[in-house]
């Protein structure tokens, strides 16, 4: 970090009310954590990988994958390193792979990424014992590459839909693996264009002339000495996105390829030798390796929005603009109400959704290990809870990325803010591992079905029990202008869209439509009630979870962190206002005192914002941003940037003689 500080950066870090170490350590887990992670930041960085001579935004797409495989391999051999002198280093090294530091690297995504995210995940979730003795050893040491292919040109969500079939020939023991039909081609998955040699695929299993549905199957897709694609496999990059241009996302379609009966995972279902198909005891089964990536993007989305808000709040510090009052000088931007309502929600929405994180991370773990035992009473609320939570998180996080992107003004549309490339990394969150409106419709099922066994006075899990309290239709109590009642309003507002959602398709029912027709007609109202559910759930799961962390702080560092919840839970009851008023009792008078209340905590926080983001503890190498450096060097630092251009190399450019000279004297 330099040590010239632009003072009114400093100015901001003197007047912070709390201890920002305290606050870090209390974000990373306690003070060891901290010294781990900074450690391990350290001895990453220090290896000079994050390092560019030409910065990313001025290669072409082919050298964007190469630059990624050449960093993703001298990662990777760290990552080797760090195994070898720590044999519990599995979380360390996963750290190093994901989270904020990964991204120092591999700044627009990697092609080695689905290797660890899904093809290790899903071997260790639904390959046989024998099969994970074989592969899993391979894939920790990278001797093979591997992916995970679902999502077809055609289909992605709807993974009944998919096309690629798996026939099992039981006079030679193997599975022919085909794609029929163009849409049925692999589409999206990371790597697989140019870097794995292996990948799990997901086909339709056929055998004794019986489709069994989607299951997993090992393919070898490249010879492991001239990584030349094997006979009848088809594969290449879908070309340039939005963001994430160094994934190496792929195509793969196949023309009748072989393979051995044991390359199908078969923990759960099983083909016996002579094609006899063994069924899981339950299809739901397979939903592992989807929630868990799930989860894992909730803690992204956490880090990008960290990323962001940072950027934001630190430039408008440092920035001033206008002149409100005469002949006094140009104010900080951050000291203007509407700068402070667009960044301060973005930092209590990291700590809502970090706490809501860990809190559906502990849920997965245990309901994983009740698996284990033949316990999946929990699975189907976890499977709904990761769905609605994934798609709100990542629809903020994309809200929340764009509003510090405006926030900045004009230099926060310069790919050296890096906002423009964060804002790439998480729309695409929006639509992988399940588009969020089809997510919403998942939960949606769940809570259907949960209205239905309130009302038939039946017991709850206990993410839905509050619909069983407010299923009645009893009138609404008087409302509490409290953040216990702006809760207990949000519970009421999911449960009386959930009822309305249940009643409309009855009432298209009775009228004569078919199910999945009523199903669609309400299909808006559903998506809507998920959002509400979630909605609850995260506002309680803050506050109750923030409540936990209380006791061990000081009360400078609780009296923020309460009123980061506060403003977090009023800002979305205000967001909401209107449901607030369809199904609840609140009052203009309230509201009047809620915006009231919403700008008194803007005021108390906004001489905390800097420290506030300085508590991400995030560090230049990763935050690789020219407006939110920690020295707040803003403008130095965007003309550095700007004579990197490579259009800066020369004085004149070659295109004056060749086209703009002899234009302008007529002689073109």
């Amino acid at each position: 970090m330099s040590t010239k500080v632009n003072p009114d950066l400093q100015r901001e870090r003197d007047k912070c009310t709390f201890n920002v170490t305290e606050l870090i350590n209390l974000i990373d887990g306690g003070e060891d954590k901290t010294a781990e992670r900074k450690s391990r930041e350290e001895m990453v960085l220090k290896e000079g990988l994050h390092i560019d001579d030409v910065p990313n935004e001025y290669l072409s797409h082919k050298e964007k994958y190469e630059r990624a495989i050449k960093k993703s391999c001298g990662l990777f051999k760290l990552i080797r390193r760090l195994q070898e002198e720590d044999s519990a280093g599995m979380e360390n090294y996963m750290a190093v792979l994901g989270g904020t530091l990964g991204s120092a690297i591999l700044q627009d995504g990697s092609p080695l990424t689905l290797h660890y995210v899904m093809f290790i995940p899903t071997l260790m979730g639904q390959a046989t014992v024998e099969q994970q003795a074989y592969w899993i050893g391979r894939a920790f040491n990278l001797d093979i590459i591997g992916t995970y292919a679902q999502t077809e040109l055609g289909h992605g969500t709807f993974i009944r839909g998919l096309e690629t079939t798996a026939t099992y020939d039981p006079s030679t023991k193997e599975f022919v693996l085909h794609s029929p039909t163009l849409t049925s081609y692999k589409w999206w998955p990371g790597g697989l264009a140019h870097t794995a040699n292996y990948c799990i695929v997901m086909a339709q299993l056929y055998s004794r002339g019986k489709c069994h549905g989607i299951h997993a199957f090992i393919v070898q897709l490249r010879d492991e000495e001239t990584h030349m694609p094997l006979p009848g496999i088809k594969v290449g990059e879908i070309g340039a996105k939005l963001g994430m241009n160094g994934t190496n996302n792929g195509f793969l379609g196949f023309e009748k390829v072989r393979i051995p009966r044991e390359h199908m995972l078969m923990k759960n279902s099983k083909i016996l030798e002579d094609g006899t198909y063994q069924n899981a005891p339950s299809s739901k089964l397979t939903y592992g390796t989807m929630m868990f990536v799930r989860v894992v993007i909730v803690n992204d989305m956490c880090n990008y929005m960290a990323k962001a808000v940072t950027v934001a709040t630190r430039y408008s510090a440092v920035r001033r603009q206008s002149q409100p009052k005469p002949n006094e000088p140009e104010p900080q931007i951050l000291d203007y109400v509407t700068q402070q309502h667009k960044l301060l929600i973005g930092i209590a929405s990291v700590h809502a959704f970090r706490l809501s994180a860990d809190w559906i991370w502990t849920m997965y773990n245990n309901v994983t290990a009740e698996l284990e035992t033949g316990d999946m009473e929990r699975l189907p609320e976890l499977h709904a809870l990761s769905c609605c939570l994934k798609a709100v998180t990542t629809a903020d996080a994309a809200d929340c990325v764009e509003r510090c992107r405006l926030a900045c003004g004009g230099h926060g549309y310069m790919q050296s803010s890096n906002l423009p490339i964060m804002y790439g990394l998480v729309t695409a969150a929006c639509t992988y591992e399940g588009e969020n409106t089809v997510l919403l419709l998942q939960t949606a099922r769940y809570l259907v079905k949960a209205w239905q066994q309130a009302v038939g006075g039946n017991a709850l899990t206990p993410t839905v029990a509050y619909i069983g309290r407010l299923s009645t239709g009893r009138r609404s109590p008087p409302w509490e202008n409290t953040i216990e009642g702006i809760i207990h309003g949000f519970q009421r507002v999911a449960a009386g869209k959930i009822g309305l959602c249940v009643a409309n398709i009855e009432k298209r029912q009775a009228a004569g439509m078919q199910y999945e027709d009523a199903w669609n007609m309400t299909s808006v109202q559903l998506a809507s009630a998920s959002e509400s559910h979630c909605r609850a759930m995260v506002l309680s799961c803050y506050y109750e979870e923030n409540e936990k962390l209380m006791k061990n702080v000081s009360p400078a560092l609780r009296t923020v962190l309460l009123q980061l919840v506060d403003l977090y839970v009023v800002y979305w009851a205000l967001q909401r206002v209107g449901d607030l008023l369809r199904f609840t009792s609140i009052s203009e008078r309230d509201i009047e005192q809620l915006q009231n209340w919403y700008e008194d905590l803007l005021t108390k926080l906004r001489p905390n914002a800097v420290g506030l983001v300085d508590a991400f503890d995030i560090r230049d190498e990763i935050l690789h941003s020219t407006l939110g450096a920690w020295d707040g060097r803003v403008y130095e630092r965007l003309m550095e940037e700007a004579l990197k251009s490579p259009l800066n190399a020369q004085p004149v450019n070659d295109s004056f003689r060749k086209y703009l000279k002899p234009f302008m004297q007529g002689k073109l």
